[in-house]
């Protein structure tokens, strides 16, 4: 059998789009309660019946959120020009190989707001 879980954390973090015109609202400094699902599919596993436990899905992603938390995500190698999209895309690429399962990172903004990176290989 073949199933998908997802898991999800929060951090806050500030940053700015240095990329979009000068008077865009997303140039200046502001911040967010960034909300992360991961999404990870696979087959189940045969005694247990899960495609991963949660706690490992927790464990592999606690460095990562510790590494943004109340962060400039500017400031963090990779993170120059820190839109949603490369956002989620960094996370995946932090978390692939400790979470083969993933494969896909969400990362919301805002409650209205969310950008999707998929693994596709």
């Amino acid at each position: 059998m073949h199933a998908r879980i997802t898991k999800s954390f929060s951090f806050d973090a500030a940053h700015w789009l240095p990329q979009v015109p000068e008077n865009h609202k997303c140039r200046r400094l502001h911040g967010h309660t960034y909300r992360v699902i991961l999404g990870l599919e696979g087959d189940l596993h045969p005694e247990m019946g899960w495609v991963e436990d949660y706690n490992v899905v927790a464990a592999a992603m606690q460095p990562v959120r510790e590494e943004l938390d109340h962060r400039c995500l500017n400031e963090i190698p990779g993170l120059e020009n820190p839109t949603a999209e490369i956002l989620a895309a960094w996370i995946h690429d932090r978390l692939c190989a400790s979470l083969p399962q993933l494969t896909d990172v969400t990362v919301c903004e805002t409650p209205t707001t969310e950008a999707t990176y998929r693994n596709h290989p």
